[in-house]
């Protein structure tokens, strides 16, 4: 389960995300709502803008459609989620050896 949510009326915009759901069918809703039914929630503004949801991920969005300061609330232009996998492919593990520089 992924800790994407909140609790007191958050603001949550998602952009150029991948989201990967484990096999349990229990497990495949990125988004939270801890403590709140959807008449509360569902002005909360979240939303998903080019993430990639894979095997059933799911983000349910709520709040504004126009959520107006979706634009505004970064500071870089985001990368496209289809990226990640260039991004990261050389992330991981350093193979260091002592007495040697990584």
């Amino acid at each position: 389960m992924y800790a994407i949510g909140g609790s007191a009326n958050p603001t949550i915009l998602s952009q150029g995300n991948r989201f990967k759901a484990s096999a349990n069918r229990f497990t495949k809703e990125v988004t939270k709502r801890q403590n709140a039914d959807q008449t509360e929630w569902k002005n909360w503004n979240w939303r998903s803008e080019d993430d990639v949801l894979l095997n059933d991920a799911y983000f349910t969005q709520s709040g504004s459609p126009e959520y107006a300061a979706y634009a505004t609330a970064y500071s870089i232009t985001p990368k496209s989620s289809a990226l990640v996998g260039e991004l990261t492919r050389n992330a991981g593990v350093l193979s260091c050896k002592r007495a040697t520089r990584c």
